[in-house]
């Protein structure tokens, strides 16, 4: 075992000394050792109650004859982190979470893993970690918040992040946006629609790294608690059988996670984590792949905040089993790979049917290809991605003057300002990996958009990212980015740009003297950087390459 790096032999009585002192006997430092790596923070709401999931993977470790050892990551909570300069971290936090874990389980030589992420990057970061290391490993979430209610309807953070746009458009009161903060977020769990946290869960399911439920099941629920106990069991299972995540992770698994995730209409955040996923374990994996997988997998969900379906009721209805299944009858999924718990399809042969109303029959989905799709032309010769599954009919193709932003804030202070006027296309840039840094999510300016009654006539793009809680006609990613010289760094107000997400393509209509007159003179803007922003920023790649740090 990996562990007897710490306690066999004669050599290591002063390794054994100091296990002694956490008060372990013989039979225990016998047993395997078994990490436990924990995100559980105090301020995270999707993350307060993560111990309580620790102490049940730790019963389910030792039950099975294993010895756990916890210890803490960081977490960046996003909805906290927006619309300020913390959110240039969020993104960034992933290769920290990633190397920490990686110092971690190095310098103490453990034998296998559970991961208790929750929210967004933390997800990511651990599963990033896992390739790295290649222990046997199982993932188990803290799983999903409930809806809230206002008024009758139930709500998420998504639509408390569009009243803001609608309370400054004056259709919402200070009392009504003070009693719908009250009934947005009504306890532990990420937030309740399908945002990035979800979104990552559910494809950590659907991948084969979590056991079914792990998406789905409420923060809330017993059945969590002991999802948490059988992740525990289920890790010296796989100890013992030798089976590791370069065994699970192979491109057939992520080929499953991105049919799952265009079914679904996930957060566009997903397409950076499983590009940085793959680079990590050595799968190829690129924008041209997720593209075509896009433009064969049918959309049989739309939840929050796409529609009034929330987590919770896919997982009434059988949850990421059910979809992958309903995906298999078209034989989209491959079966016969291996999952923590034996293979895809005896995980799907005991999965309900689709219901046909949270989860669509596969002849009668809500469109023909993906939640989510790559667009490219001169603006993002190296792609970027919309959320397609979010956008209304009538902006599927939106032709539009620019309206430029060199920030979020800038754009932000516009929107709310009543600046931008149906038909605009707002342009925000110097927000990608590099020239953020950090490439924060914009729910801010979409959401404040969706709130003023813009969202259905005014197009956004920018080489920065979403949120999973964003909707409406808002493309992300744009390679190259404006810090890299891309094409966006030059647009001008006035200047039509073309936003065809039908036929995947964005394009800027000025000619090509016009562009090379401007690009003999432009600049990057520089911006002071210390601290860890000033190293991401020299490392990061593109956004087309998961932002990852180069090799």
């Amino acid at each position: 075992m990996r562990s007897d790096q710490i306690k066999e032999g004669a050599n290591r009585a002063p390794q054994r000394a100091l296990l002694r002192a956490l008060g372990l006997t013989d039979s225990e430092i016998k047993r395997p050792f078994v990490a436990v790596v924990c995100s559980a923070s105090d301020y995270i709401p999707g993350h307060k109650h993560l111990r309580e999931i620790s102490e049940a993977v730790k019963a389910g470790i030792r039950y099975a004859g294993g010895v756990p050892f916890e210890f803490q990551t960081i977490g960046v909570c996003d909805g906290i982190a927006m619309n300020h300069k913390g959110m240039k971290y969020s993104l960034c936090s992933r290769e920290l979470i990633a190397d920490s874990i990686e110092v971690m389980l190095t310098a103490h030589p453990l034998d296998a893993a559970v991961f208790i992420p929750n929210c967004d990057k933390i997800v990511p970061g651990m599963l990033m970690a896992a390739c790295r290391l290649n222990l046997p490993s199982v993932f188990v979430s803290g799983g999903p918040m409930l809806p809230g209610e206002f008024r009758g309807e139930r709500i998420g953070f998504s639509e408390m992040s569009e009243a803001v746009g609608s309370h400054a458009a004056g259709k919402l009161s200070d009392e009504d946006l003070r009693e719908m903060e009250e009934a947005a977020c009504p306890g532990c769990g990420s937030c309740s629609g399908m945002y990035t946290a979800n979104s990552m869960n559910c494809l950590t399911e659907a991948i084969g790294l979590a056991l079914p439920g792990n998406g789905t099941i409420p923060a809330v629920y017993s059945k969590r608690i002991r999802l948490a106990k059988q992740a525990g069991e289920t890790v010296v299972k796989l100890l013992k059988e030798g089976r590791r995540p370069s065994d699970i992770l192979t491109k057939e698994a992520f080929l499953n996670a991105l049919r799952s995730e265009m079914a679904l209409g996930c957060s566009t955040n997903t397409v950076l984590h499983l590009t940085a996923i793959a680079h990590e374990i050595g799968v190829p994996l690129d924008i041209d792949v997720i593209d075509a997988v896009s433009r064969t997998t049918p959309q049989i969900c739309k939840l929050n905040p796409a529609g009034k379906i929330f987590i919770t009721d896919l997982d009434k209805v059988g949850g990421i089993p059910a979809v992958m299944k309903e995906l298999s009858r078209k034989d989209l999924i491959h079966l016969d790979i291996p999952t923590v718990d034996g293979t895809v399809r005896e995980r799907l042969e005991k999965a309900p049917d689709a219901d046909g109303t949270v989860i669509h029959k596969i002849e009668n989905p809500y469109r023909q290809d993906g939640g989510i799709a790559i667009l490219k032309g001169n603006l993002a010769p190296e792609g970027s991605v919309v959320k397609q599954g979010a956008v209304a009919p009538e902006m599927m193709h939106h032709v539009g003057p620019a309206r430029c932003f060199d920030s979020e804030e800038d754009a932000v202070a516009a929107i709310q300002g009543g600046k931008i006027k149906e038909g605009d296309v707002v342009v925000i840039r110097y927000e990608g990996p590099k020239g953020g840094p950090g490439m924060r999510e914009m729910l801010a300016p979409t959401s404040s958009l969706t709130g003023m009654g813009l969202g259905s006539s005014v197009a956004l793009i920018t080489d920065g990212r979403f949120s999973g809680a964003t909707r409406g006609a808002a493309i992300g990613h744009v390679s190259p980015e404006a810090a890299a010289g891309g094409l966006i760094a030059l647009v001008q107000d006035g200047d039509i740009i073309d936003v065809d997400i039908t036929n995947r393509t964005l394009t800027l209509r000025v000619d090509e003297a016009e562009i090379a007159k401007r690009r003999a003179t432009w600049k990057a803007p520089e911006k002071e950087l210390t601290g860890y922003l000033k190293r991401y920023a020299k490392l990061v790649t593109s956004g087309s390459r998961g932002a990852v740090f180069e090799d």
